[in-house]
């Protein structure tokens, strides 16, 4: 379940088509008719000039109907003028809505509770305390079944979370002190066990109240090419207002009586209306779509970015791999049985709290090997002295630890070792990993092979980056023969190694240097400076704070080949802006030979060859075409919301695609609907 279904629960919501709900297009509805104050429709030209031109209709018709004069003309394009304004304005609310639904139920999450404020850990005095009265770097007790109040980094325990209020999965994770997992979200739930958190966030500023207002499009600010795409139509609207103002003139010279009203539906259809009406809800659709596959974009030009993009940087460490070494094989020595190697490598990790000690446990477990701890049992916490750890009983001694250590503690040189076992520790160093020794006693047992395990389906996912044109770079601080091995697993283009947080800066900027859009993926404070300085910065959710709060975009699920959604949903907001900008464009190409002919045909007969739609009237004519600029808007909010969907085919190919359905469809469109629009109001005796 994604985030986005939030808003079919609760209060008994009915999906509709498109994954709406009739509680969200009620709140839609109700928010077009807010949006008419013309305040609100100031970054929006084209249908702030159809709602002035609506309101000198609407007093127009007013005048002719006290004059006792026949005002049905004039009331109806006055009617169908207003509805362009609400069905544009819907168009935006139905975007906004979607995330506004989510926002409620995000909300709904918080819930008003007292944090267990540790004021004296000696004592173990705790002090409830309103989550709201918390302060930075104060600690805080979390048990089972008790809401994470704010957000902060676990520094004693490991508990089981539900992270299902942010993520909106249901199956809890898992969260420790130390590591890459250690970050934990107001909002969220402790299910098992305890844990202490410090506060890293005030409450007010955690990521759950910024969540909040990243899905209500509070902090959206429109993209660079929305600007210009705004401007654009800005231009087109002086420029059609300066060409009717003409025809205006040239009515008057020529002695032809035009109607206000007219003119004004003649303005409403030359500009484009269409892209006007649709582009907002094209941008919030944007970032809507990142967040249906758990991906927060705080920036909608992020989201843009995200569809150019040349280079993705990934870090190694909790990015591509899982970020805590794992064992992946107990290789016994000559004369030792397998299943005798295990059993002593479970006996050395079973008091092991570490995420390597607990691996071992865990790779045991998979071959089938029972396990359990003997009784009188002392164990033998690891010491940096020694670089031992392990367990004594019964008068037997298990240990595991640096291959030197091992050898040291069996009294052998790497000499006396057997080929075989000198062969694995090889074999383990030069593909990246770190080997462990094990002994009983004095006797060597075998090798354990820890590694950072590459995250399932990264390979082919980085193979399907390739393919779209992205170069995939891994970072990572790790030694050139760890990095080289890490990155030949996972199918990476190229790696930096041994990368300092500067050295991740430079690489960045020498990118961004050559006119590549850089992406970054990263997960640490170390990361911080990289991700806000590439175009696109993805953090990962379970990340440092640091993190987080650099980047433009949270991975919920924190997993580094979401970028490929990102990136496929930047391209398919870029495609389907372009193809709608398209579709208006073309589609007011055929309203021209609907009204102009209409104008002027009485006065200049000769015009009535260009009415080669053969509308009835030129009053039919002019609602005809007023009402079909209305109804197309409506038509392509499902498009606007879903996108055009995204292939990866040449830039030409694309183009010649849209221009073919969307130009060509845009040419057509309008002469059978204004035909049959012109049909049915002449048959209804409204023209």
């Amino acid at each position: 379940m994604s985030t986005m279904d939030f808003e079919t629960q609760g209060r008994g919501s009915t999906r509709l088509a498109g994954g709406l709900t009739a509680a969200t297009l009620a709140r839609a509805l109700g928010d077009a008719f807010v949006k008419l104050d013309p305040r609100k429709l100031l970054g929006n030209p084209v249908i702030l000039a159809t709602e002035l031109v609506a309101v000198l209709a609407t007093i127009s018709a007013a005048i002719a109907i006290g004059s006792g004069a026949d005002g049905g003309f004039a009331v109806a394009i006055a009617l169908w003028l207003w509805a362009t304004v609400l069905f544009a304005n819907f168009a935006e609310s139905i975007a906004e809505g979607r995330g506004k639904a989510a926002a409620d139920s995000l909300r709904a999450t918080r819930t008003s509770t007292k944090a267990k404020l540790i004021v004296d850990e000696k004592q173990e005095l705790i002090v409830p305390t309103p989550a709201h009265e918390l302060g930075l770097g104060q600690i805080i007790l979390v048990e089972a079944g008790d809401v994470i109040p704010v957000d902060g980094e676990i520094i004693e325990g490991v508990a089981s979370v539900n992270e299902a209020a942010i993520t909106g999965e249901s199956a809890p994770v898992i969260r420790e002190s130390g590591g890459d997992r250690s970050a934990v979200t107001g909002g969220t739930t402790v299910v098992s066990d305890w844990i202490k958190v410090r506060v890293t966030a005030r409450p007010g500023s955690t990521f759950l109240d910024r969540m909040i207002a990243m899905v209500e499009g509070a902090d959206r600010r429109k993209t660079p090419n929305e600007i210009a795409l705004a401007v654009l139509l800005a231009g087109l609207t002086l420029i059609f207002l300066i060409a009717v103002v003409t025809l205006l003139a040239f009515a008057a010279y020529s002695g032809i009586a035009l109607d206000p009203v007219v003119l004004g539906a003649l303005f409403v259809c030359l500009i484009p209306t269409t892209i006007g009406g649709l582009l907002s809800a094209v941008g919030i659709a944007g970032m809507d779509r990142l967040l249906k596959v758990n991906v927060l974009a705080t920036s909608g030009r992020a989201v843009e970015a995200a569809g150019d993009v040349d280079t993705l940087l990934l870090d190694k460490t909790g990015t591509i791999t899982f970020g805590n070494r794992m064992a992946t094989e107990v290789i016994a020595s000559p004369g030792i049985r397998e299943e005798v190697a295990f059993r002593a490598a479970v006996m050395t990790s079973l008091g092991d709290e570490t995420p390597e000690g607990r691996s071992i446990i865990e790779l045991a477990r998979n071959k089938g090997i029972s396990i359990e701890a003997p009784a009188d049992s002392t164990i033998i916490p690891f010491s940096a002295s020694t670089r031992l750890s392990g367990l004594d009983t019964d008068g037997k001694t298990w240990r595991k630890g640096a291959v030197d250590a091992i050898l040291k503690l069996t009294g052998k040189k790497d000499s006396d070792a057997p080929a075989q076992f000198r062969q694995a520790v090889d074999r383990i160093a030069r593909s990246g990993g770190t080997p462990l020794a094990i002994a009983e006693g004095n006797t060597l047992i075998g090798v354990i092979h820890l590694k950072d395990v590459v995250k399932p389906g990264v390979a082919a996912r980085f193979a399907d980056l390739r393919r779209m044109g992205l170069r995939t770079v891994m970072i990572t601080g790790d030694n050139p023969v760890t990095a080289a091995a890490i990155a030949a697993e996972a199918g990476v283009d190229d790696f930096l190694a041994e990368a300092t947080p500067e050295d991740k800066l430079r690489l960045i900027r020498e990118e961004q240097g050559k006119g590549r859009l850089v992406a970054m993926c990263g997960d640490g404070a170390n990361d911080a400076p990289a991700l806000a300085q590439a175009d696109v910065g993805v953090a990962m959710q379970t990340g440092a704070q640091a993190a987080r709060e650099a980047g433009n975009m949270v991975d919920l699920d924190s997993d580094p080949t979401k970028v490929i959604e990102i990136v496929e949903v930047g391209k398919q907001m870029l495609i389907t802006r372009g193809a709608l900008t398209t579709f208006s464009i073309a589609n007011d190409v055929a309203k021209y030979f609907a009204i102009i002919p209409a104008l002027f045909v009485v006065v200049l007969p000769q015009l009535q060859m260009l009415n080669i739609m053969g509308l009835t009237s030129p009053e039919s004519a002019i609602l005809s075409a007023v009402i079909f600029n209305a109804l197309i808007i409506v038509a392509l909010i499902p498009l606007a919301l879903r996108g055009v969907k995204y292939r990866a085919v040449g830039a030409g190919a694309l183009l010649s695609r849209n221009l073919l359905i969307y130009g060509l469809g845009g040419l057509i469109a309008p002469f059978i609907g204004i035909k049959i629009i012109d049909v049915a109001i002449t048959a209804l005796g409204l023209a």
